[in-house]
């Protein structure tokens, strides 16, 4: 009789396997033939001819179960990082339909790790970790996927070139709070609500602009930019133009070698004044635009995130403090290379040239 990996038996099923296995020891002592304890205990000749030997041998100790035949062969952070793989959908992995079989899923297992599972194995493996077998509902479609992995093509050759020369792949992007600040979750009563106070018709809002700077074999880097923006009538909106073509010269300069910038179709991004100063940058300087509806290809939202996450709830008495908060949280952010690099492995991409 074989066991599943973990056990798979009760407390009450597992002491019935011992008592049929201490019946089978007694009739041992007293002789008991093979064939007639088969029928007595329900179990196979063979399962008793190999307990026999087992007694012979070690006497009760050599019968009595061993438990559980082995432990998974995917360790936790193998099976996170499988997980994280089949939810990124058969799509990214070059399947034309949507569906897991589980024929496919041991094609990803042997891709990622050198195991191989029985097809119960896998079964047994995705049902322990929470998995099932569904019927999936529909969802629109938002953009074109092989647009982007069509784009992360591109910005992998790019990023291979700008190895050779010694550069660095930029990823740039913007973001903004006002007073009202992102909710997050608090201890409270039960039965009462946690009630944040905020202040109401206040206007501005802190303006940030951050480039996430990757190159193989060096320290990731993060480089920002944050104003307090249109608290008055006569401060603009946002950036402008010349705050980008700034930002990224200040990137070159202290980066020291070229980069491969990539970013958003933000309306501003387009103007023509920087198209100029990229095709008369071209020696150092290449630009690719993100897909239309693809921000999770940019790990610059992952610091967008982190950062909105920090100041949740924050009571600020005006749009100072708020400014001030933003910017020590995203200092302390360009001290954690790790957390930089973090944010580049949620979308998918990778370092290597």
């Amino acid at each position: 009789m074989r066991y599943p990996q973990g056990g798979g038996l009760t407390d009450v099923e597992r002491d019935a396997r011992e008592r049929v296995r201490r019946q089978a020891v007694t009739c041992f002592e007293t002789g008991g033939k093979t064939r007639e304890l088969a029928a007595m205990l329900r179990v196979s000749e063979r399962s008793v001819e190999r307990w026999r030997r087992q007694w012979r041998e070690g006497g009760y100790a050599g019968v009595a179960s061993k438990g559980s035949p082995g432990r998974p062969r995917l360790s936790d952070a193998q099976m996170t990082r499988l997980e994280r793989e089949l939810e990124r959908g058969p799509l990214a992995h070059g399947w034309a339909d949507q569906r897991w079989t589980l024929a496919r899923v041991k094609t990803v297992i042997g891709r990622l790790f050198p195991v191989s599972y029985t097809v119960e194995g896998r079964w047994r493996l995705l049902r322990r970790y929470g998995w099932s077998w569904q019927q999936p509902t529909r969802r629109a479609i938002e953009r074109d996927d092989d647009a982007v992995e069509l784009w992360k093509r591109e910005v992998a050759a790019g990023k291979s070139t700008a190895a050779a020369n010694g550069g660095w792949v930029v990823f740039e992007d913007e973001a903004g709070q006002s007073m009202t600040p992102p909710r997050a979750r608090t201890w409270g009563r039960r039965g009462s609500t946690p009630v944040v106070r905020v202040r109401g018709r206040v206007s501005g809002r802190v303006s940030m602009a951050g480039m996430t700077c990757y190159k193989p074999g060096e320290r990731s880097r993060l480089s920002t930019r944050s104003v307090s923006t249109g608290a008055a009538k006569n401060e603009p909106k946002g950036f402008g133009w010349k705050d980008y073509h700034d930002l990224v010269v200040r990137a070159h300069t202290q980066l020291g070698g070229p980069i491969v910038l990539v970013w958003d179709n933000l309306r501003m991004h387009l103007v023509a004044p920087l198209k100029e100063f990229f095709e008369s940058n071209a020696s150092w300087l290449t630009v690719f635009q993100l897909p239309v509806y693809a921000p999770d290809p940019n790990p610059q939202e992952g610091i967008w995130s982190l950062v909105k996450r920090d100041i949740g709830n924050l009571a600020a008495a005006d749009l100072g403090q708020v400014t001030r908060a933003v910017k020590r949280k995203l200092k302390m952010l360009q001290y954690r290379p790790e957390v930089i690099d973090g944010c580049l492995a949620g979308t998918g991409l990778t370092l290597s040239a």
